[in-house]
């Protein structure tokens, strides 16, 4: 199956799904496969319910309710994604703009390497610079990663990868059992940090959305900043 195809087939069960399980599904699903990544945004979607909780500023309990939904539809995106897509993903990564009533789903292919062996993602213009300000932000937030690579998957989406950023305070809490509380803090205090203006003055593009997320047992994180590129 073409590329575009199942770009194309991936976005039309999305949205399905989203509709059949929140009770209203996005009014339209981007998908763009690059390996090893594949990334479905999401946009004008939220629930008549959220956008009471939202206009009450109770962002924390939409995406609370969220978190828990999503870990029972994750297994079934992957094995979706696996059997019409023939797409393996490893793992999903997610989050919400709630504001901007848009969302992300990132899934990371599975590859049959050691994570040691990690290569080098496609370079584009400005790395460097998008990298050092992913650095910065991540030792206001927690430490300095030990590791930073990012790709430019199209026009409209960059992904940025983070290996080892978690500090021992934070260990510790997951360990006792308080994983939700501490994404939920962290995804408020990261998206304070990465400024739009930061990257839209690195990248000289507008920023529409910026999402992250974590694996706390990989001890990594993925953020993802959608772009507008600019009409030529």
């Amino acid at each position: 199956m073409e590329k575009n195809s199942v770009q194309a087939e991936v976005a039309s069960y999305t949205g399905k799904l989203f509709r059949d399980n929140f009770g209203k599904g996005p009014s339209s699903v981007y998908v763009s496969i690059e390996h090893p990544f594949i990334t479905i945004y999401l946009s004008d979607f939220l629930a008549p319910m959220e956008k009471v909780l939202v206009g009450q500023k109770n962002i924390m309990k939409v995406e609370e309710t969220r978190d828990l939904l999503m870990k029972e539809l994750i297994p079934e995106i992957k094995a979706t994604l696996r059997v019409t897509a023939d797409i393996n993903v490893e793992n999903i990564y997610y989050d919400w703009s709630l504001n901007n009533r848009s969302g992300i789903l990132v899934g990371v292919v599975k590859e049959d390497r050691k994570e040691e062996d990690f290569l080098s993602l496609a370079d584009y213009p400005k790395k460097d610079k998008v990298h050092d300000e992913i650095i910065k932000v991540s030792e206001q937030a927690e430490k300095v990663p030990e590791r930073v690579d990012s790709l430019l998957l199209n026009s409209r989406t960059l992904v940025v990868d983070r290996k080892g950023i978690l500090v021992r305070i934070e260990k510790e809490l997951i360990n006792s059992g308080f994983s939700e509380q501490l994404r939920l803090s962290k995804r408020q205090l990261e998206k304070r940090l990465l400024d739009p203006s930061v990257f839209e003055a690195i990248l000289e593009t507008k920023i529409q959305d910026i999402f992250v997320d974590w694996d706390f047992a990989l001890d990594k994180s993925y953020i993802i900043l959608i772009l507008k590129p600019n009409k030529k």
